[in-house]
């Protein structure tokens, strides 16, 4: 099933989100919220995890690939974003009230036939595309979110390079990218269990 797909169905995005959440507060002792059922959990999935405070980023850590069924993957990814995203120190309690989390359900990823900068630049999507990048062993990624902050497709892979610990401006042949596209769900703060 693909990521449109999957969340197509209204149930999904607070059964993931309450997934994650909760993923979180168990850290603490928090009494857990309701985690409504819902059959994809089941099946394998992959996602991002993202976490803001006020707006500004938190932690995000997710997976390309879907390896595990899609309960066990956003649990893992909300409490890596949460206290092993090394940008960060570890999420203290103190920050877990304020806390928007949104959860990005990835589809499958498309290569992109590109032998030039220009091609590459021609065939992104903006708003749309979450691409991946690859080179001899480097890697990098940008979830479709980040065109909000980098809208213009040259900046955009000039980051994502970067992100890969490449110039700005690098090209090889053997460049490669690929895209994919996200369902996002997101919560804006925290919600307690009654």
């Amino acid at each position: 099933m693909s990521a449109a797909e999957l969340g197509a169905d209204a149930t999904l995005g607070p059964a993931l989100l309450a997934r994650a959440r909760n993923a979180i507060a168990r850290t603490w002792g928090e009494a857990p919220l309701p985690e409504p059922p819902h059959p994809a959990l089941h099946a394998p999935g992959a996602t991002f995890v993202t976490l803001r405070r006020s707006g500004a980023l938190r932690g995000c850590i997710g997976t390309l690939r879907a390896e595990r069924p899609l309960d066990e993957d956003v649990r893992r990814h909300a409490r890596a974003a949460a206290f092993d995203d090394p940008r960060f120190a570890p999420l203290a309690r103190a920050e877990y009230d304020g806390l928007e989390i949104e959860v990005s359900l990835l589809g499958e990823a498309e290569p992109l036939a590109a032998s030039s900068e220009a091609q590459a630049l021609a065939l992104l999507r903006r708003g749309r595309d979450g691409v991946i990048l690859e080179w001899r062993g480097r890697r990098a990624t940008f979830l479709p979110q980040v065109w909000e902050q980098l809208p213009q497709a040259a900046r955009f892979l000039a980051e994502l390079r970067r992100k890969a610990g490449l110039a700005a401006d690098f090209w090889a042949p053997d460049l490669r990218l690929a895209r994919y596209e996200v369902r996002q769900f997101a919560q804006a703060s925290s919600i307690r269990a009654a």
